[in-house]
């Protein structure tokens, strides 16, 4: 079964062709800049990189000139479209409606289009793509993979706010969290690795990054995570502030004569190590190069980010009360082993976890990073949530046919 993996934006297409029987990416690339000047198409196969310059107005152009890539003399990987069983769709927001992948039809996709009021920077781009696939491509089975609903097994104590109930019946105002794909897919793994039954562990995975999450999944589910209503709420990131005291929106909106959305606005983007480093930077690698040249700004900017980590990775192992397995997976998680190295260090040496410095110091590999006598092991797991969707894909059209 050979399935292709679409993850659209309000001006881009990401996208993956996968052999499922092998695992293996066919080809891969990225549509950008759609509907703007200077679109452009970034395509992969093998070891082969290249670049396509051309005008791309909407999102159904963008696709069909993937697919035209996917077949064409010069770039494909195969003979015809007809060798693409099925389509995986990235979908950022289920709400409580999907807990689960779907099917894509006129139903779920209007409930998908619903669900905007909740997700409007992804949910419309994220249908813009299932809507292009679907005309492009009109008999083949396209699935919605959502990045909530890993998380809809949460208990009621997790993912409810102390705010009148009402606003939960009436609004669906709640913790849903993001991230899930990664966040099942690298809990999954690190059993794999170290060859337990998750149903049996207590994991932690740390997903961090400019955007950035972490979720307790106990017993192979998600126990709690720590993005919340929206994906502002948690930790410290590249633009978002995470955890903040809500009267600060009100106060801002006061004394700045701001709106609220205005203020959330700076929340979401100008906050963060961005905002704690003057604008100085959102890219972690930059903060930490700086931090360690002896930058007093960068280092401070380093040092909240890794402790409202660790803080979160403490709240989770009160939660399910021990924690076997924590796992760094993302852009930082994967590759800075000097933000692995201090959070574990610093802070979580009283659950017993001991780091092999040696074995650390390693960028974007799948290891264990905690030494012999570690009472809890670390792993690095880079995250492949395109797998992910492809799996979920493979495993639903499977079952329905």
């Amino acid at each position: 079964m050979k399935v292709l993996v679409i993850n659209s934006g309000s001006s881009s297409i990401k996208y993956q062709l996968l052999e499922m029987d092998t695992e293996k990416v066919l080809a891969k690339g990225l549509v950008e800049r759609i509907g703007i000047e200077g679109s452009r198409i970034i395509h992969r196969k093998n070891e082969g990189k290249y670049v396509i310059e051309k005008a791309i107005k909407n999102h159904e152009e963008g696709l069909k000139e993937v697919l035209d890539l996917l077949t064409s003399e010069d770039y494909k990987v195969i003979s015809s479209l007809k060798e693409i069983d099925a389509v995986g769709h990235r979908v950022v927001h289920g709400g409580e409606r999907f807990s689960s992948s779907v099917i894509i039809d006129k139903e779920s996709l209007d409930a998908i289009e619903m669900m905007s009021f909740l997700a409007p920077l992804h949910n419309p781009a994220n249908v813009m793509g299932i809507k292009a696939a679907m005309d492009l491509l009109p008999n083949v089975p396209q699935v919605g993979v959502f990045d909530t609903s890993f998380h809809q097994t949460m208990p009621n104590t997790s993912f409810l706010y102390a705010i009148p109930y009402e606003y939960y019946e009436k609004y669906k105002i709640r913790r849903y969290g993001f991230h899930g794909t990664s966040h099942k897919y690298v809990s999954r793994r690190a059993a794999e690795i170290l060859g337990k039954d998750i149903k049996t562990l207590k994991i932690i995975t740390s997903h961090i990054g400019n955007g950035a999450s972490i979720a307790a999944v106990k017993n192979g589910q998600s126990f709690d995570t720590s993005m919340g209503f929206t994906p502002l709420e948690g930790l410290v990131m590249g633009t978002r502030s995470g955890d903040i005291d809500p009267a600060i929106v009100s106060f801002l909106a006061q004394e700045e004569g701001l709106t609220a959305k205005e203020v959330i606005g700076i929340l979401n983007n100008k906050s963060g190590v961005y905002g704690i480093t003057k604008g100085f930077s959102s890219d972690m690698r930059d903060i930490e190069d700086k931090a360690l040249e002896g930058d007093k700004v960068c280092r401070l900017a380093l040092d909240i980010y890794e402790y409202r980590i660790a803080k979160y990775i403490g709240a989770y192992a009160a939660a399910m009360n021990g924690v076997d397995v924590i796992v760094f997976t993302a852009g930082v998680g994967e590759n800075s082993p000097v933000t692995r190295e201090e959070i574990c260090e610093k802070y979580l040496t009283y659950l017993g976890v001991k780091i092999d410095k040696e074995k650390n110091n390693f960028k974007g590999l799948e290891r264990v990073i905690s030494t012999p006598d570690s009472k809890v092991t670390v792993l690095v797991v880079p995250t492949n949530e395109e797998l992910m969707i492809a799996r979920e894909t493979k495993e639903l059209v499977s079952t329905k046919n």
